[in-house]
């Protein structure tokens, strides 16, 4: 640990800065109004049995409780499995969280959103990579369209030093007289 010196105490804007009473004092002014002293004291109420509620509307609020219309009473759902058994309370019967709906109808419908999920997942990847696929293609598309200019770029040049030394090594033999030019000066003298 390093020690401070009082030359370090100066030189620290944040060792030097006192904090403002006024700052101390609201602080501890939002403490003690967010605590409330009877919250603190009292202990949480015990949840309600399933047992004491005698409708369906006063049954399925609490997640833990399962009405049976058959046998119009509201038990415990047994979180030990997905699905109540059929000795508890037919599926069609069963109401979770909803009146309106059965738990057979619920979990239909859980299943069938959840197909529904999968399935447009899946339509989403296959679209990406569609996608991937086609600029993959297209780029040697591009690359064979590239090389089949540069490459006709470099015929015609081929085809133009071609020429240039055709006319260079044609005004050699009309120089030393070795192609018949008639209007050249340098033509040879031929006998008739």
């Amino acid at each position: 640990m390093s020690r401070l010196t009082p030359a370090a105490l100066t030189m620290s804007p944040f060792l030097t800065t006192r904090t403002p009473s006024w700052f101390v004092l609201c602080a501890a002014v939002l403490c003690v109004s967010f605590v409330s002293h009877g919250e603190c004291q009292s202990s949480p109420t015990p949840p309600t049995p399933c047992s004491v509620s005698n409708s369906c509307e006063t049954c399925v609020p609490h997640k833990k409780c399962l009405w049976c219309f058959s046998t119009n009473n509201c038990t415990e759902y047994p979180v030990s499995w997905l699905l109540p058994p059929v000795s508890q309370c037919p599926l069609s019967q069963a109401r979770w969280a909803l009146c309106w709906m059965s738990f057979e109808a619920l979990v239909i419908l859980l299943g069938v959103l959840g197909g529904v999920i999968l399935v447009s997942i899946t339509v989403c990847c296959c679209c990406c990579c569609c996608r991937c696929h086609k600029k993959r293609q297209s780029r040697p598309d591009r690359d064979e369209e590239l090389f089949n200019r540069k490459r006709e770029e470099m015929r015609q040049r081929s085809e133009e030093r071609k020429q240039d030394r055709k006319e260079r090594q044609d005004e050699i033999r009309r120089k030393y007289g070795l192609i018949g030019d008639k209007d050249h000066p340098y033509s040879k003298f031929e006998n008739e």
